[in-house]
């Protein structure tokens, strides 16, 4: 395997996981958070390695949420964030052009994965989600959506390349329970 561009993930034999709701009802306690919950259930039932998880709530809006992301990627040194909500065609759904204001490159096939996967469960809204994912530094980041199923459904669908995407940033890595989800890593 290739050195690491990341000397702080070849340091570290734990994982940090953030996983960031976007609402504005459940920033001020009106709304209960179901998203990050299920977030971080759907990852403790996946991931095998050592891992260290973090959940913040925040308000909708661009610059809001892009200030979060950043501080988790660069002052926490995250290696992996998923957020959850605000990726709808709602006035306040920012988190996409949030996620595009950090990033340096975006990574469009998650989101195309996770519309068909929700598509196929059945879902007509699927096409009015605006999931994605990218990367800044070390970091992986992937928008969810807000709700719990669609959540894992949409995990389910993508995370088989997370793993090898995290490897190949430099990013810690991170072991799967092969019955839930077999990472993909090539041979050779």
């Amino acid at each position: 395997m290739a050195e690491s561009p990341n000397p702080r993930a070849d340091q570290r034999t734990t994982a940090r996981i953030a996983i960031v709701t976007v609402s504005d009802r459940a920033s001020r306690g009106e709304y209960e958070d179901k998203g990050g919950p299920a977030a971080e259930d759907w990852l403790r039932e996946v991931i095998t390695s050592p891992l260290e998880i973090t959940r913040e709530i925040v308000p909708d809006g661009r610059e809001g949420v892009a200030a979060t992301l950043r501080k988790l990627a660069d002052g926490e040194g995250a290696d992996l964030i998923l957020i959850t909500g605000g990726t709808g065609p709602a006035p306040r759904d920012e988190t996409p052009e949030a996620l595009a204001d950090v990033i340096e490159k975006e990574l469009p096939g998650f989101g195309e994965e996770m519309r068909r996967a929700s598509l196929a469960e059945g879902v007509p809204t699927a096409i009015l989600s605006r999931q994605t994912a990218g990367i800044r530094d070390a970091c992986l980041m992937i928008t969810l959506p807000g709700k719990p199923a669609a959540i894992a459904t949409c995990l389910d669908a993508v995370f088989a390349a997370v793993p090898y995407c995290l490897d190949l940033i430099g990013a810690a890595r991170i072991e799967t329970d092969e019955g839930r989800v077999k990472a993909f890593r090539p041979k050779g």
